[in-house]
Order: structure tokens, then C-alpha cells, then sequence
């Protein structure tokens, strides 16, 4: 998954308001990488008043300060919502 900085990144010329399709176009011609065309993708066929909007649409990644092995812990325990202390018992 992506950052919203990583989508925003690709979309700093983009005129508002902008259908999915102009996204998306907008994108590529500034040499989006694949999984920022593919969360791009994703959104629903509406038009956007401005980047805040498609962030809030597009499917991005909630915790992008998490590498893979951090999330793969998490997705581990099963005690996430559980403070720690309370853990085991």
C-alpha cells in the first residue's frame, strides 16, 4: 500500500474539479509507480473538489511510518487492543 504523500506527490499539477479518469491520467503522465496508479484504481467514479478528497477515497495506508515486519507483528497478536500488562492472563 501507499502514503497520501506518495499519491500527492504524482497529482501536484492536477486542476480541481477532476473526475477518477483525470486522476488517474494525471498520474501516469507524472510517472506514477504501479502501486500509486493501482490505489488510484480504486476510487469511486466521482468528482473530486480537491487532494484531500481522493485521499480520503483512495485505498491507502493507514500506518505508512510501519515497515512489513512491524505490521506482520501486529497481524500476529491477537491482543492488539489489549494493554500490554493486561497481556496473558
Amino acid at each position: 500500500m501507499v502514503s497520501a504523500s506518495e499519491v500527492l506527490r504524482h497529482l501536484t499539477n492536477l486542476d480541481y474539479p477532476a473526475q477518477r479518469d483525470e486522476v488517474i491520467h494525471e498520474a501516469q503522465r507524472q510517472g506514477a509507480p504501479q502501486d500509486v496508479l493501482k490505489a488510484l484504481h480504486g476510487l469511486p467514479l466521482v468528482s473530486y473538489r480537491n487532494d484531500q478528497e481522493i485521499v480520503r477515497s483512495a485505498d491507502l495506508d493507514p500506518a505508512p511510518e510501519r515497515d512489513r515486519s512491524q505490521r506482520a507483528a501486529q497481524a500476529r497478536d491477537r491482543h492488539d487492543r489489549v494493554a500490554q500488562h493486561l497481556r496473558g492472563r
